[in-house]
């Protein structure tokens, strides 16, 4: 039986959310083709398997960046052609929902409850809100962006998401040898 806070019984007596995303990694976030990154990918399979070990439910976020009318309007009054911003919105909407679906593929096939949010803003502030939304007790996400000279000046997904969470967060080392 399932808790209100959209939870699966762990083990005896407990419960525990498990959310995932790495939202750097997931290439809607820059208008391209609709897929997990190797990040990402490594995160969910985490996330996944700690899903399955514990019952916890599993929530897939994906961070997508709409298009800004107002960067638009300052373009089409410079002269540049004018786009349909809502449909290029819809689209990349639509891409982000479906980069949800295939990164929950894997653990709908071993039957684990779970649910995807394609959500428009900032990656770490998309993840931290759903975070709070769904109640969840763990995100789990993957390290991309906290090493290099790129950190100090931009900072890194998993930094905003670590002094902001609400609940544990588990960062997994996604590195490729």
């Amino acid at each position: 039986m399932r808790c209100a806070r959209t939870c699966a019984p762990k083990a005896p007596g407990g419960r525990e959310c498990v959310r995932v995303e790495d939202p750097t990694h997931v290439r809607c976030n820059r208008g391209g083709h609709g897929s997990f990154g190797i990040s990402a990918g490594v995160a969910v399979g985490h996330a996944t398997k700690l899903a399955a070990l514990t019952g916890a439910a599993l929530h897939i976020v994906c961070a997508h960046r709409p298009l800004a009318l107002s960067g638009m309007a300052l373009a089409a009054g410079a002269g540049a052609a004018t786009i349909d911003v809502e449909g290029v919105n819809r689209g990349v909407a639509t891409e982000a929902q479906q980069v949800c679906e295939h990164a929950a593929s894997e653990a709908r096939r071993q039957q684990l409850p779970c649910e995807v949010h394609a959500v428009p803003g900032e990656p770490a502030d998309a993840l931290v809100a759903v975070a709070k939304n769904v109640a969840a007790d763990m995100v789990v996400m993957g390290n991309r962006g906290m090493s290099g000279p790129r950190r100090f000046v931009l900072g890194s997904v998993p930094n905003k998401v670590s002094h902001h969470c609400p609940c544990s967060l588990l960062i997994v080392d996604t590195t490729v040898d």
